[in-house]
């Protein structure tokens, strides 16, 4: 990591607090986001616009989210975040349609079932990118069932990535809103 860090401006995924302290002892400008688990090295400036919403399912789904959030963030675009809003309290959900329908597009990260993401993309008609996630207990099968729910949406406009990857929704939410 010291030689790694040495080289440029760079986020690194799924990163420790003893992984913080080591590229802290060879940079002074460095972040790192707990939650997301991502050390940040420097300032990436990119030349980029968009509003990009972030949905959780439940709060156990809040670190795979933080981990697109805070990318995107630290690429330069703004992000929204409306977490715990999942089809078991749905209700909170549906006075966000409107914010959610003004995003470029909108992340939404579940795990258990996996139906929120193909819910949220029937209602809105933005771009939608589904994270399953591993959380979930009978037959969530660490993620499996939520990516296969989500696969399996007859919902337009879901685009779906692996299982826990907030770093590959983000990077697939960049490549859509980059002006090349």
């Amino acid at each position: 990591l010291k030689n790694i860090a040495k080289e440029g401006d760079r986020l690194f995924t799924r990163a420790s607090k003893r992984n913080f302290e080591t590229v802290r002892s060879v940079r002074d400008d460095v972040k790192f986001h707990e939650e997301a688990g991502i050390i940040a090295v420097g300032e990436i400036e990119l030349d980029v616009e968009g509003d990009v919403a972030i949905v959780t399912g439940g709060s156990s789904d809040v670190p795979i989210a933080e981990e697109a959030a805070v990318t995107l963030e630290e690429l330069g675009y703004s992000v929204e975040r409306l977490y715990d809003v999942g089809v078991a309290g749905i209700h909170r959900l549906l006075p966000n349609l409107q914010e959610l329908r003004e995003s470029d597009v909108v992340i939404v990260a579940a795990g258990m079932d996996g139906t929120l993401p193909g819910i949220v993309s029937g209602m809105i008609g933005t771009p939608v990118v589904g994270i399953p996630t591993s959380v979930g207990y009978g037959t969530a099968r660490e993620g499996r069932s939520a990516l296969e729910t989500m696969l399996n949406s007859c919902a337009t406009g879901l685009a779906v990535v692996n299982i826990d990857n907030g770093y590959g929704a983000a990077a697939f939410v960049h490549h859509i809103l980059k002006d090349d």
